[in-house]
């Protein structure tokens, strides 16, 4: 069959979100089966270059693509500006995010489908608006060539990895370490909220026994063969077991499913169900039912399904639409300008002190390492005696 000419749309391509990550997935795999990806976004960087290494056009520029067959739309601004762009082009919408703005379900007449990654964004396509039997549901995949098994899970667990870019001190980190240190186990934290952000994760997952994640990094963990407790900003889960994937698949593992409180005596119930054979079933489950390739396959399908619409229909209400959101949403950014403006001052004084106090901590182990030093030296033992000077006292 003929190649397709597929324009994808995403927010960003200059980071490692959840997003942004199957968008290049997807991009790569549909080149892989000969059609045509490109990407439109209007912030590009680091994923873009990556993109554009394996061949694949990726642009903030609309202007400079090709008319495609069909647009793949991740949020609703890029998806609004390629409609727009290239009228008469049949178009689908997909929700990844069942709270975020950005993943209102935009209603041009272009967009004849609309897809959720998981039961959740089901319901939020529904609220939105969205007729039912124009929804269906592709979840999100793994690239199984990426990410593959590791060897058997050793009987007591000895490593652990906090998976997510929301992982910091002041959201689930503090639990975990806690939950960790008191079994024992080695924590590792890779994310965006601890500067330590992880380009290669295949090659980092398979090196933990435990690991604790959410939605896509949950699921990428489950393919290498790691055992996986359900974690995030949000609350905790479940140790991912084989009885419950279906069930947790049907929500992506993802923030509908982290319904436990986040505390460490939770996670330590979690580490205590610990079981190797079946960590092992449930990474076998993970890679016969996530592969990109059964994904990607679903979407090729869906996109020959659907037809160019009418040029005459009027989309005003889907623009004003769109650009009330848009507004409520600068001006609640204009509000937080002078709070940001008063934080920023305020970390920069923070800043000033705490390097003071270094210079200080530094200049009092230097004279305290100079004072042992001349200590060891009779005069001058006896000069400092006379002079009233005692070991611990001034």
């Amino acid at each position: 069959m003929k190649p397709l000419r597929v324009l994808i749309t995403n927010l960003s391509l200059d980071g490692r979100t959840g997003t942004e990550t199957y968008t290049r997935d997807l991009a790569l795999a549909l080149r892989a089966l000969g059609h045509e990806p490109s990407v439109y976004s209007p912030r590009i960087g680091k994923l873009a270059e990556e993109l554009r290494r394996a061949e694949i056009p990726a642009s903030n520029d609309l202007a400079s693509f090709d008319k495609p067959d069909v647009i793949h739309g991740h949020h609703n601004v890029p998806l609004a500006l390629a409609i727009l762009r290239f009228p008469g082009t049949p178009a689908v919408f997909v929700c990844h995010d069942a709270k975020v703005w950005h993943d209102e379900a935009p209603r041009f007449s272009a967009i004849q489908h609309y897809v959720a990654v998981d039961f959740l964004c089901r319901d939020r396509l529904k609220a939105d608006g969205v007729p039912e039997e124009r929804i269906s549901v592709i979840g999100n995949s793994v690239d199984l060539d990426r990410f593959r098994p590791r060897g058997p899970l050793p009987s007591t667990p000895k490593r652990a990895l906090l998976f997510s870019n929301y992982a910091n001190e002041q959201t689930h980190l503090p639990a975990v370490r806690e939950a960790c240190t008191r079994n024992s186990l080695q924590l590792d934290v890779r994310g965006y909220g601890v500067g330590n952000v992880c380009e290669n994760p295949e090659a980092v997952l398979g090196e933990h026994d435990i690991v604790f994640a959410k939605a896509r990094c949950a699921m990428e963990a489950m393919a290498c063969g790691a055992a996986v407790i359900l974690c995030g900003a949000e609350g905790a889960g479940v140790l991912v077991t084989s009885d419950q994937f279906e069930a947790l698949r049907d929500y992506n593992f993802g923030r509908h499913v982290l319904q436990q409180p986040l505390t460490s005596e939770h996670l330590l119930k979690q580490i205590a169900r610990y079981d190797p054979a079946d960590a092992q079933k449930v990474s076998e489950l993970a890679r016969a039912k996530l592969g990109l390739t059964r994904m990607v396959q679903r979407w090729v399908e869906l996109y020959r399904e659907l037809r160019a619409p009418p040029q005459q229909d009027d989309d005003r209400e889907a623009i004003a639409r769109l650009l009330s959101i848009m507004e409520a949403k600068i001006y609640r950014l204009s509000e937080l300008e002078p709070k940001v403006a008063w934080f920023g001052a305020m970390h920069r004084l923070q800043h000033e002190e705490l390097c003071a106090l270094r210079k200080k901590a530094r200049k009092a182990v230097q004279l305290h390492g100079m004072a042992q030093l001349l200590w060891k030296f009779p005069p001058t033992r006896a000069v400092m005696w006379a002079a009233g000077f005692r070991r611990g006292k001034n």
